[in-house]
């Protein structure tokens, strides 16, 4: 089964991320979904690091992909922040409601 957060995905399908870390959950609905999506972030963030610093230290990283790999890194951030702001602002409504 995929994982319901896929079509929201900014990497293409042949990013450089292992197979473990992009594998969807089998169980655990929304959470695991959440943690998966936010361990690939953080796996986005690595590999971005990684590449500036091989780039600054002229270990055979180029500008170009230290760049690239740092926008990406910037759009993932960036989709889970609003996915946050979504999950904020619905318990907010939920939270306001009278039962």
């Amino acid at each position: 089964m995929s994982s319901p957060i896929s079509s929201l995905r900014i990497l293409p399908a042949e990013a450089d991320i292992t197979a473990d870390q992009t594998a969807a959950p089998s169980e655990g609905g929304f959470a695991a979904t959440l943690h998966s999506a936010m361990d690939e972030m953080s796996a986005l963030g690595a590999q971005a690091e990684t590449k500036v610093a091989d780039a600054l230290t002229g270990t055979g990283g180029d500008v170009h992909s230290a760049l690239i790999a740092v926008e990406k890194a910037d759009l993932s951030f960036q989709l889970m922040l609003q996915v946050r702001n979504k999950i904020v602002s619905a318990y907010q409504e939920i939270s306001r409601m009278q039962f």
